[in-house]
């Protein structure tokens, strides 16, 4: 009975250690999601601010706005695309280790651009501009390049696939229509085991004209002695001239001849 009871007590332990994991999870997520849609939206205002101030405060304000816009929206793309292509293409961990880099300088401008905004000293401001404006395109330059390489390598191994693909498709269509590629008619050979009439004449007539030459010379005056001719005629029985015919052979089914008439 203690038994029963000190392993339902460790059930009961247990579904609560999983229901306070499974609702640290559920927080944590939650959170996470809040996260990101607070800083989706602080992102959206911020640029919304910008782009108004571009417009709605001309001279040095509005120019440096305008680059903050821009620095902003090249380091973001950028980023959304070296993420985005690493989970498919492992080489591109060394692009996004050298953009990280590369968005370290970018925050800085971006920090420096910004308290640059409230700089009451309009002067001093228009003449750090040029400076700030080659520092932005430096930065979104180096942006835009590690992002078109990495779309333009994406869209190499795209095409490359696609080639791949419609070779392949070429050939199994020609294997399903395998009869377009039959010939109409068929030519018979000649089998390599059957020789050649004019080769097999040769053969012949060579053999003819051996067995002639040999019935020749077994034939010829003196070629067997008398003694031995006389041998073999001894040994042989005589034989009559014409063999009496056989008789015909009768078979039930065939009817008799009849008798000749003499009338």
């Amino acid at each position: 009975m203690e038994a029963v009871i000190a392993v339902v007590a460790l059930l009961f332990v247990l579904f609560l250690v999983a229901g306070a994991y499974a609702v640290v999870k559920a927080v944590g997520a939650a959170r996470r999601g809040v996260d990101r849609t607070l800083t989706q939206a602080r992102r959206t205002v911020e640029d919304t601010t910008l782009r108004a101030r571009t417009f709605a405060q001309p001279g040095a304000v509005g120019e440096l706005a305008q680059l903050r816009l821009k620095l902003r929206t090249s380091m973001r793309a950028t980023q959304d695309a070296l993420r985005a292509g690493v989970a498919a293409d492992a080489s591109l961990h060394e692009s996004l280790a050298l953009f990280e880099r590369l968005s370290a300088h970018g925050h800085e401008l971006d920090d420096e651009l910004k308290r640059l905004e409230s700089e009451p000293d309009r002067i001093t401001l228009s003449q750090r501009l040029p400076a700030l404006k080659e520092r932005t395109e430096q930065i979104t330059k180096a942006a835009d390049s590690l992002r078109w390489a990495a779309r333009d390598r994406a869209d190499k191994f795209a095409d490359d696939d696609l080639d791949l693909l419609k070779s392949q498709i070429d050939l199994e269509a020609g294997a399903l229509r395998h009869w377009a590629t039959e010939p109409s008619g068929t030519t018979q050979q000649p089998s390599p085991s059957t020789p050649p009439a004019s080769s097999s004449a040769s053969s012949g007539s060579t053999e003819s004209s051996a067995s002639s030459a040999s019935w020749a010379e077994q034939s010829a005056p003196g070629a067997a002695a008398p003694a031995e001719a006389a041998d073999r005629a001894a040994q042989e029985p005589t034989r009559p001239a014409i063999s009496p015919a056989a008789p015909r052979p009768t078979y039930p089914w065939e009817k008799k001849a009849k008798p000749e008439s003499t009338t």
